[in-house]
């Protein structure tokens, strides 16, 4: 397990507390200015230190976390979630969640009138 006490890429230290599953998805979260850390929009490789907040928008998601530990590469589950605290709200309850419209296996296309009270369902 490598630690470094200095800096780390921000795409690297969010892959690696496993906040996303790829380093990609964590450098394309930084380039469409869902990652900010300190209340800045950050680029990929924006450095990071001990006792920065980041907020990350993933999944739907607000996360926000304060580093606590700085590491390079990709560790366990068990060892990343000592690397942060997690100040996320909690995620929304599922009866709060839209509900969304279940067709029956076998019913079909759906008709106009189900179509527009599938929309009706999701606001649209």
């Amino acid at each position: 397990m490598a630690t470094d006490e200095g800096t780390v890429r921000i795409d690297s230290w969010i892959w690696s507390v496993r906040l996303t599953k790829t380093r990609s998805m964590a450098a394309s979260a930084c380039r469409a200015g869902h990652v900010r850390v300190n209340g800045e929009r950050v680029k990929p490789a924006h450095a990071v230190r001990t006792g920065d907040e980041v907020r990350l928008r993933h999944a739907g998601r607000d996360r926000i976390v304060v580093v606590s530990r700085v590491v390079r590469k990709r560790v366990g589950a068990a060892v990343a979630a000592q690397c942060f605290v997690d100040n996320s709200p909690p995620p929304p309850a599922p009866e709060t969640v839209a509900a969304v419209g279940h067709r029956d296996r076998g019913a079909g296309r759906p008709t106009k009138r189900d179509r527009r009270e599938m929309e009706r369902l999701r606001g649209v």
